[in-house]
């Protein structure tokens, strides 16, 4: 039995004869052979690696991807909010304006009314009612429309025997609206059919249809 004598490494084998070169050359073809083995388990192991840090970037940008989406979409609802609030604070204040207005346009219209809108302050007047008109103050009521209890406001009450209808016969002071906003109801007088005059045609109608029609003379 051979006995290994310890503190020598195993040496490729070497022909007898040769050279120290030739010995040189051997333990160089030895060495490229165990790096040439060990390469393929070190080149797996690096393909992992990038492919693990591969995953972590497309993770981390698809993160920051919806992270921008979601900062984009709250601003645009930021804008959009902003933009409604800022329209309609334009809106209460064009419309606390014009009603602060509307005593001055009920004199002009008087004025009008009885003939006293002359010289430079029917000028005033009529370039007063043109401002208000471009910054969208429309009026409203008429004689002879039907009675709309969301739009008009009844001062005064009668019976008449020519209405089919609650109807508006006297527009004792105009209404405002701005765009569907009214700011203050027409105030006006009403009339309502007389009470009986209806039913009393219609009994009139059926007596004629009962005896063949009206008698000819």
């Amino acid at each position: 039995m051979t006995e290994e004598t310890p503190g020598f490494e195993d040496k490729p084998d070497v022909p007898s004869g040769a050279t120290p070169d030739d010995a040189a050359e051997a333990a160089a073809e030895t060495s490229s052979t165990e790096e040439g083995s060990a390469a393929p388990a070190g080149d797996a192991n690096q393909t992992a690696g990038l492919t693990a840090q591969l995953d972590q970037v497309r993770t981390a940008l698809s993160e920051r991807t919806a992270d921008l989406q979601r900062l984009q979409a709250e601003y645009q609802n930021y804008r959009r909010r902003v933009e409604r609030d800022r329209v309609a604070v334009k809106e209460i204040a064009v419309a606390n304006l014009l009603t602060e207005l509307l005593p001055v346009l009920d004199d002009i219209g008087r004025a009008r009314e009885h003939g006293e809108l002359v010289g430079g302050f029917k000028s005033v007047a009529e370039s007063l009612e043109t401002v208000a008109a471009k910054m969208g103050l429309q009026q409203f009521g008429k004689e002879g429309e039907p009675f709309d209890p969301t739009v008009h406001e009844a001062l005064m009450h009668s019976y008449a025997p020519d209405v089919t209808e609650t109807t508006c016969v006297a527009i004792l002071q105009p209404g405002y609206r701005i765009g569907e906003r009214t700011i203050r109801p027409a105030r006006v007088a009403v009339a309502e059919p007389q009470p009986g005059a209806a039913p009393a045609a219609k009994d009139e109608k059926s007596a004629d249809e009962e005896n063949g029609g009206p008698e000819e003379g």
